[in-house]
């Protein structure tokens, strides 16, 4: 908790009039889909040393906040909690303002802007470790900088940290519709790369538009079996069997697991990145997956590709936060195309 020492300032100005330890969120009381979101006035989180208190401007949705709010697969609710969210507010990624800071910070003060992962992100306020944050580029707005925590950083270690991609090698990229493989796409460009995308019929001009070389459309096309074989494939939460996948791969060719979606209640298709692990001492190709590693280092990366022009943030659409749980259906539906903004400002529409 926040103590005697904590640094703190007014709200900024033009924000609606509520008591000073008051806010609005998206609170959930129990697991489930989004209709177990809805809009509450509740308390505004204290702060711990190391942390800071940050004032929301915008926010954004990804699969792993689904993930925590639907307590699904079963192993999630290990660390979100065994009956019912420990967290009463969901969201990870934002952009705003510090309003406080905790003992022990020494990375920012009162008044800067910031972009980073924090706890319960769809909230006029939330808490966020120093360490998970960095500083907001002046010259993007705070919706496009909350576009970028998760999604970007998970897309560039994917590629570049654990995927080792170089200029002229053919990447695949599967899921690449979505936050994490938009960004998949525009850093894979920037890094000289030729690119194959998969995603469904309807995204295919959206994944072209992102600078995807060829794009396959899983659904009328089976890219297990043709000819063409990856220096890298990007598995962002597809279920494809790592048969398949090795197929398709170079002899020494690197195949990265960021995600996976069916697979059972209980594992949700994790355990095809244990066994590719597993496997890969045995074989030639390389198997490995991304492990979750946020941290402000990897956010600083990817704000020196947006300041380089070799990344843009990649917004579909923006909405206000009463509207959270329509934008959370909306991408539980598999209709995403990019990032999805959720913005505190009352007068967003």
């Amino acid at each position: 908790m926040a103590d005697a020492s904590t640094h703190s300032i007014d709200a900024a100005p033009g924000t609606h009039a509520m008591p000073d330890d008051k806010m609005q969120a998206i609170v959930q009381g129990q697991y489930g889909t989004s209709d177990a979101l809805r809009l509450a006035e509740i308390d505004r989180p204290t702060i711990e040393a190391g942390e800071v208190l940050v004032q929301v401007r915008a926010a954004s949705l990804d699969r792993g906040t689904w993930h925590l709010m639907t307590g699904m697969p079963y192993g999630v609710r290990l660390v979100s909690g065994l009956r019912a969210p420990k967290r009463a507010v969901p969201g990870l990624a934002l952009a705003g303002v510090v309003a406080a800071v905790g003992q022990d910070v020494t990375r920012f003060v009162p008044g800067d802007e910031v972009l980073g992962i924090g706890k319960g992100s769809l909230a006029e306020f939330a808490a966020a470790r120093e360490d998970k944050l960095a500083s907001k580029p002046p010259g993007i707005s705070f919706e496009l900088a909350a576009g970028l925590p998760v999604s970007a950083p998970t897309a560039l270690r994917g590629l570049s940290d654990v995927g080792r991609l170089e200029a002229r090698q053919h990447v695949l990229i599967i899921g690449a519709s979505g936050g994490v493989g938009a960004y998949a796409v525009l850093i894979a460009r920037s890094l000289g790369a030729e690119i194959t995308a998969v995603c469904s019929t309807a995204k295919i001009d959206f994944v072209r538009s992102l600078g995807a070389d060829h794009v396959i459309d899983y659904t009328t096309d089976d890219f297990t079996t043709g000819k063409q074989r990856y220096d890298l494939i990007l598995d962002i939460a597809g279920n494809t069997s790592l048969t398949g996948l090795r197929r398709v791969l170079t002899p020494r060719g690197t195949l990265v697991i960021a995600g996976g979606e069916g697979g059972g209640r209980l594992l949700g298709g994790i355990d095809r990145q244990f066994r590719a692990i597993a496997l890969s001492p045995f074989v030639r190709q390389r198997l490995t997956m991304l492990t979750p590693n946020e941290n402000h280092s990897h956010l600083e990366r990817v704000v020196e590709l947006l300041d380089d022009d070799r990344l843009a943030a990649v917004i579909e659409r923006t909405c206000p936060l009463r509207e959270a749980a329509a934008a959370m259906r909306h991408l539980e539906g598999g209709r995403a195309q990019g990032k999805l903004v959720v913005s505190m400002e009352r007068g967003q529409s």
